[in-house]
């Protein structure tokens, strides 16, 4: 490791951006900008999540321990599950054999089921995680699309089950995340999600910050932008094609009043095939479910879904297009992780590889890589600035996203394609500019050369292509002085 790197560390110290193992605090809160989450003590939070919705159902405390410990090695800080589950969640039950609900009703939660979810909630805790905690999966509430539900909720239940929640995990590292995978679709749905929020802010004292997540293509602030209680907006842009224009959420939110952080909560999933539900002829057919599946119901046709399936390229670059484009974090998700699907088992999206395997897959590995440059490049103080970039910017697999420090320190561009990019350079202060490669593969950092900061300047990546993607950075040289 370079001297440059440990440089870069002791700056992003000197800055005050965050560093996992810096934290003095469990608790967040929006910034005072308004456009990032922060700790307590004003230390900026990267939001860095995974979708692990069914975390609570599913696994065990031994296997939630070792996703967990997985997961925090690799630098997330927050972990997406759901109370009550979207695969059947009020009538499978966990684990150890219990149901989260009496009756099927909200006001009457099951003791033992949500001492196993403490147990997560501690573990995680431990190792320095929030839980981004959903108490329900959007089918339990009135919606347009259905789901297994069943439907349980009502505005008045809806209160009792928030503040219940909200009391038992008041001294815990929580975000509340409402809504679950559906919009906000009529107005008794409307009024369910407000009195949940009601409730869980009843039940902490208001300590917790709440979010709501939303179906594919849509983000809260459609719907709740102006509610008190919705502290940062989420979208989601799901499962369709690579170089989703992921961007267009981000600057949507970004731009509107009252300023509120935004974050991309859904993005497509590592492994999962492209528009799955368009191949659903598998769920009906038993000869197309034989030719399918291997002997522990894992995908052998990989041909038959015919749009493939998305990798750790698609992750990095809607990760990379959010980030620069002012997204106060990034949500990851793998196929067989979220529904932490197990060999031999019935999946409801069919995987790759199980939810053991898919632990350690490239984007999962990658994550600690984002986080890097994002922390050695302090996030908080990015805007992002598509005036940086000269020339024709295709909205395509070709698209280009920069950012610029608030103070002219450092700017950031990401190339999907290591295509070259034309910057202009007193975006940057100071006589002179450092310019390196961020490889985000590997998270390797290379010198380029130091540049006047006059014109513009033309930077072409070392490889160009799919799968090729780079992040520019170029830097005040006065701010950074070792370029090695």
């Amino acid at each position: 490791m370079n001297k440059s790197f440990f440089y870069l560390v002791f700056l992003a110290f000197s800055l005050g951006c965050q560093n996992q193992d810096n934290q003095d605090t469990m608790q967040l809160k929006v910034s005072t900008n308004g456009r990032y989450l922060e700790y307590s003590n004003g230390k900026p939070f990267l939001y860095l999540g995974d979708t692990a919705w069914e975390l609570f159902h599913k696994l065990d405390r031994e296997e939630a321990s070792e996703y967990l410990e997985n997961r925090a090695e690799k630098g997330f800080t927050i972990i997406q599950a759901v109370v009550l589950a979207e695969l059947d969640g009020l009538h499978t039950p966990n684990a150890y054999g219990e149901v989260p609900l009496t009756d099927l009703d909200p006001a009457k939660p099951t003791e033992k089921y949500f001492e196993h979810v403490d147990f997560i909630v501690n573990k995680a805790e431990q190792l320095g995680l929030f839980v981004g905690m959903l108490p329900t999966w959007g089918d339990k509430v009135p919606n347009d699309i259905g789901g297994i539900g069943p439907v349980v909720f009502n505005p008045e239940n809806a209160r009792i089950f928030g503040e219940f929640l909200g009391k038992r995990y008041k001294d815990k590292p929580i975000i509340w995340i409402l809504g679950g995978d559906r919009n906000v679709d009529n107005e008794n749905a409307y009024q369910i999600w407000k009195e949940m929020a009601a409730g869980l802010k009843a039940g902490d004292g208001g300590l917790h910050l709440i979010s709501y997540h939303p179906r594919g293509v849509h983000s809260s602030s459609y719907w709740l932008h102006n509610e008190e209680w919705l502290d940062f907006n989420m979208y989601q842009t799901a499962h369709f094609h690579r170089f989703q224009k992921v961007y267009e959420h981000a600057a949507y939110d970004y731009m509107m009043y009252p300023v509120k952080p935004t974050l991309d909560s859904e993005p497509a999933y590592e492994d999962i095939p492209m528009e799955f539900w368009t191949f659903n002829e598998w769920r009906t057919d038993p000869m197309v479910f034989s030719t399918l599946f291997d002997s522990d119901n894992l995908i052998e046709d990989t041909a038959y879904f015919k749009k493939g399936y998305f990798t750790d390229y698609d992750v990095r670059v809607h990760a990379y297009w959010n980030l620069l484009s002012g997204a106060c974090g990034y949500t990851y998700g793998n196929n067989a992780v979220w529904q932490m699907f197990s060999k031999g088992s019935d999946p409801e999206i069919p995987c790759l590889y199980d939810w053991r395997e898919s632990l350690d897959r490239p984007g999962a590995q990658q994550i600690r890589h984002i986080k890097t440059l994002f922390t050695e490049y302090c996030f908080s103080k990015m805007v992002p600035d598509q005036s940086a970039i000269t020339g024709k910017n295709y909205r395509n697999d070709l698209h280009i996203r920069a950012a610029v420090a608030t103070d002219g320190s450092f700017l950031l561009a990401y190339m999907a394609q290591g295509q070259p990019v034309s910057v202009v350079m007193k975006k940057i202060a100071g006589q002179n500019v450092n310019a390196r490669w961020f490889d985000p593969r590997n998270g390797k950092m290379t010198a380029l050369g130091q540049f006047q900061n006059v014109g513009t300047e033309t930077f072409t990546p070392p490889t160009s292509g799919i799968g090729h993607d780079w992040v520019l950075v170029l830097e005040d040289a006065d701010v950074y002085k070792s370029l090695e």
